[in-house]
């Protein structure tokens, strides 16, 4: 419909340092003043990039970031839209707008709104989780309705095959084979709940195949693996990294005095130091299972998302890979509640997997797999990765030159090819009183503050998520770490 008067937006007397946060705060005041009611269809792009003498791309960033965050509404062929649903920060937003978006001062210490910080802490897990403000919410539920309809009319709402949907699997072998070089048949593909059930599954399946109970995992290690182990009897044993991942040299060694069961690493962007494997490791850590005859437990938990290179090719892959335990997961590209991950395996472990499955989740979620294979074959998941990986690199870099700006020299971060975290060393020693403010921005430190790095009194370190954060939301949570480390 043809707006009845044009819409004018003047950012000349804001006080925001940049034309990104000025014109975002401009358009959240206008809608909670009622200047903008619901439904308003706004400029496209370049019209109001030429009537403001601003960028275009600038505009663009705009419209994406307050789409995110539930301002605003992209369709198709119509325009972008102010949200019939307003999200549940306007509250925080109308106490101090252009609080909630400022950028750090050249000098002194920065400042952070109590709203603001609350708004964060309540709605964000700080660990390298998505965006999920940025689902295509109508495509699902279409994708669902679809499903729903074709398990009612095939009377195929009873249990389902343990293994998973074959229309799922179907697209799981594709995509692997297409996008990872894995050459999978559907009866090397297992359906799980989750990453986190694929580590699960490996532990009990290998405890009764393998001898001997141990496994070595990297030296900092994501932690609820650890204790995955741990709780299935496993003897675990650290191996080093470094700039090159896991230490096949010292892996060797502790090869030498201990019979392993398996080795679990996450090589595309090790958790938590992000730290990609490199290819000469990679061969090496393969040649030693061979060898030792050991199983690998690949998690490849976000994949996708690898910005400036081609991602190095999945362990399974690669020649001599038939003791890899590939686990890979969707939860990434939409939201950790999808619940929808997948293990790739020779035949004997997948068939192991399996029976263990009948005895905890014979139902399995049909529709789920169903809605996510329509998706997977009508192209829209590759869209949709496409699409957030160019935004979480764009968050990426922001989030670099933020701790740049505002730590300087007190902070050193080697820039991630990929992921959704930083590693972020601080060059100072770790006081007590940090952890409320690490706790109510949801930032995981046990890593930084635990035994494998308490000899380094000088510095530590927090893995800092930053593909669920708008710039906004990322400048508040920084500035409220230089508050809570740095102010006196």
């Amino acid at each position: 419909m043809q707006q009845p008067w044009k819409i004018r937006l003047h950012l000349a007397e804001r006080t925001e340092k940049t034309l990104f946060l000025k014109l975002a705060n401009q358009i959240i005041q206008d809608i909670l003043s009622g200047r903008l009611p619901q439904g308003t269809r706004l400029q496209g792009s370049r019209t109001l990039a030429l009537e403001l003498g601003i960028n275009r791309k600038t505009v663009q960033s705009v419209y994406e970031d307050l789409e995110a965050q539930g301002w605003l509404l992209s369709k198709a062929r119509q325009g972008t839209f102010v949200s019939e649903q307003l999200p549940d920060l306007k509250a925080q937003y109308q106490a101090a707008p252009s609080q909630a978006a400022a950028l750090p001062r050249s000098s002194g210490a920065p400042s952070l709104t109590h709203s603001t910080g609350a708004a964060i802490a309540n709605h964000i897990q700080n660990d390298g989780i998505p965006d999920t403000r940025l689902i295509p919410y109508e495509l699902f539920s279409r994708a669902y309705r679809h499903a729903l309809i074709q398990v009612t009319r095939q009377q195929i709402m009873g249990y389902g095959d343990a293994q998973g949907s074959i229309e799922l699997r179907e697209a799981l072998a594709k995509m692997l084979s297409m996008e990872r070089f894995i050459q999978a048949s559907t009866e090397q593909i297992c359906v799980v709940r989750g990453s986190q059930m694929g580590i699960f599954l490996a532990a009990r399946i290998l405890k009764k195949k393998q001898q001997h109970q141990v496994i070595v995992v990297e030296q900092w290690s994501y932690p609820p693996a650890v204790e995955t182990f741990l709780s299935n009897d496993y003897q675990v044993i650290r191996v080093r990294l470094d700039s090159h991942g896991l230490d096949t040299d010292h892996l060797a060694s502790i090869l030498q005095h201990h019979k392993i069961s398996a080795l679990y690493t996450t090589p595309h962007h090790q958790y938590p130091s992000t730290v990609s494997m490199s290819m000469d490791r990679r061969l090496k850590l393969l040649e030693l299972a061979q060898k030792h005859d050991f199983y690998i437990i690949e998690d490849d938990y976000d994949h996708e998302f690898h910005y400036d290179s081609r991602p190095i090719p999945p362990l399974i892959s690669l020649p001599a890979a038939e003791k890899v335990i590939h686990i890979g997961s969707l939860s990434k590209v939409f939201a950790p509640s999808l619940r929808v991950g997948y293990v790739v395996a020779d035949l004997n472990i997948i068939q192991a997997m399996q029976q263990q499955i009948l005895l905890i989740d014979k139902q399995g979620n049909a529709i789920t797999e169903l809605a996510i294979a329509e998706l997977m074959q009508q192209g829209e998941i590759k869209r949709h990765t496409r699409k957030m990986r160019k935004i979480y690199q764009s968050r990426r870099n922001f989030a670099l030159q933020m701790f740049q700006q505002i730590f300087q020299q007190q902070v050193d971060i080697a820039t991630p090819a990929g992921g959704m975290a930083l590693w972020v060393k601080f060059n100072f020693a770790y006081q007590p009183h940090f952890a409320a403010t690490l706790k109510q921005l949801h930032i995981d430190s046990e890593y930084d503050f635990g035994s494998t790095v308490a000899d380094q009194s000088h510095y530590f370190y927090i893995r800092f998520g930053f593909a669920a954060l708008t710039e906004q939301e990322m400048t508040a949570t920084i500035q409220a770490l230089y508050q809570a480390f740095c102010a006196e």
